[in-house]
């Protein structure tokens, strides 16, 4: 028994992609068992992105039940696909991309619990309901590919509704007020300066939310039961997660969160302000 790479909602067209470094990832998959050497070797923000054991960490600490079911929407290369199938019962991933597909095959094709799904998640139909569903990385998109005046709050109220009563929707997005920003940091998606802080001026298609947005947000889509958890030193490459019952002391370490992908200023140590931040007990709105 194998995963199941299952076509029958392609389209025909991979609408996102990281360019031609993903036909690289599709022969590192399939020829290297050790990630970790090849990213020794090199160094590209692309590779560790989509191989580095670290992007784990966002989800491998969870409480999973064992028996449960998760849909995992925008699986990419598949760098958290294998800790799903490795902590539940049944995993489905939803992705776009035919050719990010085939490399999440590659390196899960050993897990008999999985079926990637290529497609548009609004052209797929789906025969159960899932105890988990993740959005990780996804959600600061859904003005892209979903219609309406309120395409965010749309988007969720359908994921609500692939959900089971009782099933959980965990979330991973940056924080459009999150120190890095104030400090010299480029936007993760638009790479302009301060343009999640400006309110993405001119911009449709991409957003992320401050913390108080996002609970709003999640309100009006149906999810009243809310918790927050904060990986430092950002989602992407998180060393580790604070939540409101375990909030960093003005003695912790806090590093600078970097732009992997560019560039940035350095603007101020984030570090020193993040002491007086979270001695103001602001953490949570910075994180």
């Amino acid at each position: 028994m194998s995963a199941k790479l299952n076509l029958s909602f392609y389209g025909g067209e991979d609408l996102y992609s990281d360019g031609v470094i993903e036909d690289e990832l599709l022969e590192i998959v399939k020829e290297q068992k050790d990630f970790e050497e090849v990213l020794e070797k090199d160094n590209r923000w692309a590779l560790l992105y989509h191989l580095s054991p670290i992007r784990q960490n966002i989800l491998n600490w969870y409480p999973f039940k064992k028996d449960a079911s998760v849909l995992e929407i925008g699986g990419g290369c598949g760098a958290i696909t294998g800790v799903l199938c490795q902590k539940v019962q049944d995993v489905k991933v939803v992705e776009l991309s035919k050719r990010r597909s085939m490399i999440n095959y590659e390196r899960n094709k050993h897990c008999d619990n999985l079926e990637i799904l290529v497609g548009n998640l609004n052209d797929i139909v789906f025969t159960q309901k899932y105890d988990y569903i993740t959005l990780i990385g996804v959600l600061e998109y859904a003005g892209s590919f979903t219609e309406g005046e309120e395409p965010y709050e749309a988007f969720l109220k359908k994921i609500k509704a692939l959900l089971k009563e009782d099933g959980r929707l965990l979330i991973a997005i940056e924080n459009r007020y999150g120190m890095k920003y104030f400090a010299g940091a480029r936007e993760d998606h638009t790479a302009k300066m301060f343009d999640g802080i400006t309110g993405y001026v001119g911009n449709t298609s991409v957003r992320t939310f401050g913390k108080t947005e996002i609970e709003a947000l999640l309100q009006k889509a149906g999810f009243t039961k809310q918790h927050f958890y904060y990986p430092h030193p950002d989602y992407k490459m998180p060393f580790e997660i604070y939540s409101d019952d375990f909030l960093p002391s003005m003695d912790t370490l806090l590093s600078s969160a970097p732009n992997y992908d560019n560039d940035r200023y350095k603007l101020y140590s984030e570090a020193l302000a993040m002491q007086g931040i979270v001695e103001n007990g602001q953490f949570p709105f910075f994180a």
